[in-house]
C-alpha cells in the first residue's frame, strides 16, 4: 500500500476543499485504517475523494464526511478506504528476501504456514508461492497461504490471478513458463497464474487496526512489508505487539527496505537485511512487545 501525491490544479477544481475539509480526513482514516496523511497530501486527498464525490452526486465535501460520521452509508467506508491507498507493488520486489524464505522453508518442519499481511494486487503472495514451489520442486509444496489487504478492489485481482503480460517482463523467462498462462484471443497480452499457486492462497479482507483478525497462527513467516511506514510509531508498535504471539518460536517477520521494527519491539531481533526473529530472552520470559 503506498500513497501518492496527485496534483490538481486549483481551476479544475469543481468542489471546495477546506482546511477543516482536510483535517476530518485525516481524522477519519487515522481512525478507519491506522494511515497519518502527511499535511503535504491534500491535493492527492481532493483528487481522489472528488471521485466519491460525483459517483454519488454530492456537492460538497462537508456532505460527504458528514455522511459518512453518520453511518448513513456504511458500504462507503470501504471505498473511502479503498480511494485513499494506491497500491504500488510487483513480483518478486525486493528480491533478496525470496531466497531467505526458500532456506527457512525447507529448514523448517511441514507444513508451512504463511501470512501476508498487505498483500495488494496479488504480486507479493504469488512470489511466495512461486518461491517455495522452486524450493520444494513441486507445484503442490506442503504450504498455506493467507493474503490480506484492507483494499477490496486490490484482494479481487489477486484472487482472479489475472495480469497484463509486460508485469513478466523482468522475471526470468524459464520461471514465466513455469507459474503463468498466456491469454489468447480476447485475452491476448494477459497472463494468468497457474492454478496449482491460486490453490496455495487464500485471501481476505483484513484491516490492521481492526480488534479482531480474520487469521489464525502461528505462522512460520509473516510479510509485513511497505505497509508500517504509513502508520505512526504508536500503531506501528500495536500491530508488532500483537504479530509477535502469532509467529512460531523460530518464525521470520519479513519487513519493507525502509522500515525499521528495532525500536518498536524488544521481543523482535534482527536477522539479516529487514528479516526478523523472535529474541529467545525476551519470548521465554513473557515480556512481549
Amino acid at each position: 500500500m503506498k500513497l501518492t501525491q496527485e496534483n490538481t490544479p486549483d481551476s479544475a477544481k469543481i468542489f471546495a476543499f477546506t482546511p477543516r475539509d482536510f483535517a476530518r480526513v485525516r481524522a477519519l482514516i487515522y481512525r478507519q485504517a491506522g494511515i497519518s496523511l502527511a499535511e503535504s497530501k491534500q491535493e492527492m486527498v481532493y483528487s481522489r475523494l472528488a471521485r466519491r464525490l460525483r459517483a454519488k452526486g454530492l456537492n460538497s465535501f462537508e456532505e460527504y464526511l458528514d455522511g459518512l460520521e453518520s453511518g448513513r452509508d456504511s458500504d462507503e467506508w470501504e471505498a473511502f478506504t479503498n480511494a485513499l491507498t494506491t497500491n504500488l507493488t510487483s513480483f518478486f520486489r525486493e528480491a533478496h528476501h525470496f531466497p531467505i524464505l526458500a532456506e527457512h522453508a525447507r529448514r523448517v518442519k511441514k507444513p508451512l504456514t504463511i501470512w501476508c499481511s498487505a498483500s495488494s494486487t496479488g504480486e507479493e503472495p504469488y512470489s511466495i508461492a512461486m518461491t517455495l514451489c522452486e524450493a520444494f520442486n513441486s507445484l503442490t509444496p506442503p504450504v498455506s497461504i493467507v493474503a490480506t489487504d484492507i483494499d477490496t478492489n486490490v484482494l479481487e485481482t489477486g484472487a482472479t490471478g489475472v495480469y497484463t503480460a509486460d508485469r513478466l517482463d523482468k522475471m526470468p523467462k524459464e520461471r514465466a513458463r513455469r507459474f503463468f498462462l498466456k491469454g489468447k484471443g480476447s485475452k491476448l497480452g494477459m497472463v494468468r497464474v497457474r492454478p496449482e499457486l491460486r490453490q496455495l492462497i487464500t485471501f481476505k479482507t483484513l484491516n490492521l487496526l481492526a480488534g479482531s483478525w480474520p487469521v489464525s497462527g502461528p505462522f512460520d513467516v509473516i510479510f509485513c512489508r511497505n505497509v508500517m511506514i504509513y502508520f505512526d510509531k504508536p500503531t506501528q508498535s500495536k500491530i508488532l505487539s500483537r504479530f509477535v504471539p502469532l509467529l512460531k518460536p523460530d518464525g521470520l517477520l519479513f519487513a519493507g527496505h525502509s522500515e525499521n521494527f528495532m525500536y518498536l519491539s524488544d521481543a523482535l531481533k534482527l536477522r539479516g537485511k529487514t528479516v526478523y526473529e523472535l529474541d529467545p530472552r525476551v519470548v521465554r520470559t513473557g515480556n512481549g512487545a
